[in-house]
């Protein structure tokens, strides 16, 4: 049967090739390169993925560590030592296989090998584990196994590093040698494909830069001022200095977010998209260093963490991230944990660090008869310096006053509470400011009952006044509260039926923005918070974004293409809430100030300064008028300009009429019909008369 199927095969190939005499006539295409042809795509552009999955020599090795340190105990006690052993290290990774080397008399050696299911997991054993205090005599010793390798390849002469050359980056704090102190923003516009940089001088911004394709999505400025943050498919680009050169790039693919510590030694960026499990290390969370542009440390990411994933300490010392049941802080620079190990807090919830110290206040729910508390840890001791005990809370938002003086933690409280299989219901909700002065003795607490719905809640950046918008549209109040030492706050001022849902403070205090963004149309209330007077009020129409500068001086409102698609724009008021100028850009995206660093200058100095300030206001105002004049002289010239080139072009035009005038005459059969009006003789006048109606009255003797 099979030899039949065979020949029957082979006569209806033979049958194919007689009927298709022309096919050994066709040539097959040739998929060859054509000589000389150079590929300008790398392997890693075509195949990244599956060239990071790639085997490598050191496969199987990079993921076995090898603990010195350990007790060296009998065999009646091998194997207690390895159960605890085993807790301890399980908590890093999943262990594959585990060897005690062994004495003739049975008794280990005092070392162990312990192997993990990948070299990620062997690398956070030792980060975590090295210096490891096990007990009083004996502390462990961590290290890869291919680490003895690494060891051994030491060259027996030192050679020194070839030096890199020097690059000048210029001076990157040059927009703080500004004589007017004019700030500079930034501006995105056309769907992300320009940016430009503008210095807010007046009466008219003064363009500084402007690029198309600078960035692919949005820019960022860093905390101090220093750099600007381009975003792009394969990572971040920073720039700076007076023509905006590119300073250094970190190089992360589908990176989404970033976030700078408070004083730029640091970059974090965060790519969503990465795959940590194809690489030996994490790729989704990358801590790079902004000078040298080198990784420090990378970390996997739970998607369930709300961004920024890592909050910094104010002077960058520490950094530290929330997980189940515990709070992880690291210390820079060797970005390890902090003492080994984290703090573990049954409950967590969230936390915040001061501004201004290196105290965490974090929060923890309820659980069963247990209450809910708010606590302070002072690090690096972990010394808590105050815990709160709050009783019947569904929620808890922590707000700190930039000058780190105060912290209020906003509860919100129920009077019923209901559980059902897969969720909680509340019920009664009213609310609660708990006030923490973190200046005074044993950091008291004030409470503050709110029995509406708190909308916003905004501290005074330099001052002891916050504000709250609370009840529910278009009822909603804003209530201004002041702090002072030693007393309970105090309702200082309300406005009632306020159409607002966001609060602006200036950036030097006293001067707030009531702002009623998105579904509120956009209005605008400037408040004086001395004496509560409202300076203006206005309307940006379905405005999505306030901004205010750093000297707080002027305030930006815009409508962002990204949340509205008509109306694109971006106007500038003065602090007094008057308009000063509106700029409309076509897909205007993205607006944002130039940070300044923190000033120099004292609190006394500031406040002199302040008392002070009318005899400097006169100087400002003769300046302000030159400008203005000088203004003025700019626009005169210019219209001057304008009229001269307008009578340049008169006077060649007439010039042109008159040479052309004898061929005119000839086109018009030798009559001159250019002087025609002027010769009243030659004219002759007809009038027309028409009849339009007739009306007759009569008047009566």
């Amino acid at each position: 049967m099979a030899r039949r199927k065979e020949s029957d095969r082979a006569q209806q190939n033979n049958d194919d090739s007689d009927s298709n005499p022309n096919d050994e006539l066709e040539e097959e295409p040739d998929f060859d390169d054509p000589e000389g042809y150079e590929d300008d795509i790398s392997e890693q552009d075509l195949m990244g993925d599956l060239i990071r999955q790639r085997p490598k020599e050191t496969d199987g090795v990079e993921s076995i560590v090898v603990i010195d340190g350990v007790p060296q105990v009998g065999p009646e006690r091998i194997e207690k030592l390895q159960n605890v052993l085993k807790k301890l290290f399980q908590k890093f990774g999943k262990i594959t296989n585990e060897y005690y080397p062994l004495n003739p008399d049975g008794s280990t050696k005092g070392h162990v090998f312990i192997e993990y299911s990948n070299a990620s997991e062997a690398l956070e054993v030792l980060k975590g584990t090295n210096g490891y205090k096990f007990d009083k005599n004996h502390t462990f010793t961590v290290n890869l196994l291919t680490d003895f390798e690494k060891y051994n390849d030491i060259l027996d002469k030192w050679e020194n590093p070839v030096p890199q050359p020097f690059k000048e980056q210029g001076c990157l704090q040059y927009y703080l040698l500004d004589q007017d102190a004019c700030d500079q923003f930034s501006v995105v516009y056309e769907q992300g494909d320009k940016v430009a940089v503008y210095l807010n001088t007046q009466p008219e911004p003064t363009l500084l830069e402007e690029r198309p394709r600078w960035t692919e999505t949005l820019v960022r400025w860093s905390p101090l001022g220093t750099y600007l943050a381009t975003f792009h498919a394969k990572g971040i680009a920073l720039w700076g200095g007076e023509k905006f050169q590119q300073i250094v790039r970190f190089s992360h693919p589908g990176v989404q977010f970033i976030d700078f510590s408070p004083c730029e030694k640091y970059l974090v960026s965060f790519s969503p998209l990465a795959d940590s499990r194809a690489t030996d290390e994490p790729q989704a969370i990358i801590i790079w260093d902004v000078l040298s542009g080198l990784k420090r440390r990378a970390f996997n990411a739970d998607k369930s963490q709300a961004l920024p994933i890592f909050k910094w300490s104010h002077d960058d010392k520490y950094f530290a991230r929330m997980g189940v049941d515990m709070l992880s802080v690291y210390e820079t620079p060797s970005f390890g944990l902090l003492d080994k190990k984290s703090i573990k807090v049954q409950g967590i919830r969230d936390f915040a660090w001061s501004p201004t110290d290196n105290t965490i206040a974090y929060w923890v729910g309820e659980e069963k008869d247990t209450p809910a508390r708010v606590t302070l840890l002072e690090l690096p001791s972990r010394n808590e310096v105050r815990v709160k005990n709050l009783f019947s809370v569904a929620d808890c938002k922590m707000y700190w006053q930039k000058s780190g003086d105060y912290l209020c933690v906003k509860v919100d409280r129920y009077a019923k509470l209901r559980k059902d299989k897969s969720d909680i219901k509340y019920s009664g909700i009213y609310y609660n400011l708990e006030v923490f002065h973190m200046r005074e003795k044993q950091i008291p607490v004030d409470s503050v009952e709110i029995k509406e719905t708190i909308q916003a809640f905004a501290w005074e950046p330099v001052g002891t006044k916050f504000a709250v918008i609370h009840g529910e549209p278009p009822s909603t109040s804003v209530s201004f509260y002041e702090v002072k030492t030693g007393q309970t706050p105090t309702m200082v001022k309300k406005y009632e039926r306020k159409p607002c849902n966001q609060l602006y403070w200036a950036p030097s205090g006293q001067f707030i923005v009531l702002a009623g963004l998105r579904a509120m149309s956009g209005t605008l209330e400037f408040v004086d918070t001395h004496d509560f007077t409202v300076m203006n009020t206005g309307e940006h129409f379905m405005a999505t974004d306030v901004e205010w500068d750093p000297t707080g001086r002027y305030v930006a409102t815009a409508v962002s293409w990204w949340g509205h698609k008509v109306d694109n724009a971006y106007w500038l008021w003065s602090f007094q809430g008057r308009i000063l100028k509106r700029v409309a850009l076509d897909k205007f995206c993205q607006l944002q100030w130039r940070p300044r660093p923190p000033s120099l200058l004292s609190a006394q100095q500031i406040k002199d300064i302040k008392k002070s300030l009318k005899k400097y206001s006169a100087q400002f105002e003769v300046k302000d008028r030159l400008k203005m004049t000088k203004a003025s002289k700019e626009l005169v010239e210019k219209r001057r300009k304008l009229m001269q080139e307008y009578e340049d072009l008169r006077k060649q035009k007439q010039e042109e009429y008159a040479e052309q005038r004898r061929r005119r005459i000839e086109l018009r059969n030798n009559v001159d019909t250019d002087e025609t009006e002027g010769r009243g003789g030659e004219l002759e006048e007809e009038t027309v008369e028409f009849f339009i109606k007739e009306e007759t009255t009569f008047i009566d003797e």
